[in-house]
């Protein structure tokens, strides 16, 4: 409730909105200016960071006005999610005692076991090496987009078809963009599945599966600069918690209850994405079939 209020009191939250504009000009600096491979590199970080911005939008910044903060990250960098998509299947998402049920949670990246014992060997194998680093890293992208693509088709929802209807001349804008730069479309695309692939480090572990809700959320201690690309949700336990503060603000939120953070999530902790990669960078992190599917 403090925080809400200290964010009623600032009006417009300036750290936002000015990473919001430098994000653009990174794109357009890879889309018009830079050299093609420095592009394509400077190009998938724009577009990674335009998705934590867009999820930082959904829970309520840079203004106290959502519509006006929505228009500000509406258009689809990424090309394969519709932002009002994005938020609806995300707020789900928020559900904590939800998160990782294989039905329930949207994000989930969990299977239920009977569906896991029935899909091919091949399939399998696939998924399997989807929860180790290299996999999430390499085929992640391309499996998670088939993977959301086919749960859109299935819910069949008429509110669900009208947005990515909507979303087609979104598309069409960034494309024509990407169309009249130097850059070719299958160097965006490069640049698109790149930042797909550093957003995927992030939630390949971001949730483990665990009988209390407050266990399930995952403390990456030290990001480095992926903390800034990621908006600090390597500390996603304290996200969680406080969904409605800002970014920014989430570091010395952690510092100041440090311990007790810690023992909420039940010491799901690591260290640094250094220590992520070393430990599963060929080793899966868990089983895809949810371990503790009891429905």
């Amino acid at each position: 409730m403090g925080q809400d209020k200290k964010k009623a009191r600032a009006g417009i939250e300036w750290p936002t909105l000015l990473l919001i504009c430098a994000c653009y000009a990174f794109w357009g600096a890879a889309l018009w200016w830079l050299p093609l491979t420095l592009g394509i590199v400077i190009g998938g970080l724009a577009i990674a960071l335009h998705s934590s911005l867009q999820h930082e939008v959904i829970h309520g910044h840079p203004f106290q006005a959502q519509w006006l903060s929505e228009i500000l990250v509406w258009p689809p960098l990424m090309l394969t999610v519709p932002f009002v998509r994005f938020k609806a299947t995300h707020l789900a998402h928020h559900n904590d005692e939800v998160i990782t049920d294989p039905y329930d949670d949207p994000e989930s990246n969990y299977l239920d076991p009977a569906v896991w014992n029935k899909l091919p060997r091949f399939v399998r194998s696939v998924l399997w090496l989807n929860n180790t680093v290299a996999g999430r890293l390499t085929l992640g992208p391309l499996i998670g987009t088939v993977a959301f693509v086919l749960c859109e088709w299935r819910c069949r929802d008429l509110k669900a078809l009208r947005d990515w209807l909507l979303h087609v001349p979104a598309v069409a804008l960034v494309l024509g963009a990407v169309w009249m730069s130097p850059m070719p479309i299958w160097a965006y695309l490069a640049a698109m599945y790149f930042g797909m692939s550093l957003l995927k480090l992030r939630t390949f572990l971001e949730h483990q599966a665990h009988d209390r809700a407050s266990g399930r959320s995952v403390i990456v201690e030290n990001a480095g600069l992926l903390g800034l690309l990621f908006l600090n949700n390597n500390l996603h336990v304290v996200h969680h918690m406080h969904p409605r503060v800002a970014w920014y603000r989430l570091p010395t939120l952690y510092r100041s209850r440090k311990d007790h953070y810690q023992k909420r999530n039940g010491g799901y902790f690591f260290r640094s994405y250094g220590e992520v990669i070393r430990r599963y960078l060929w080793t899966p992190k868990d089983p895809v079939a949810h371990p503790l599917w009891r429905r």
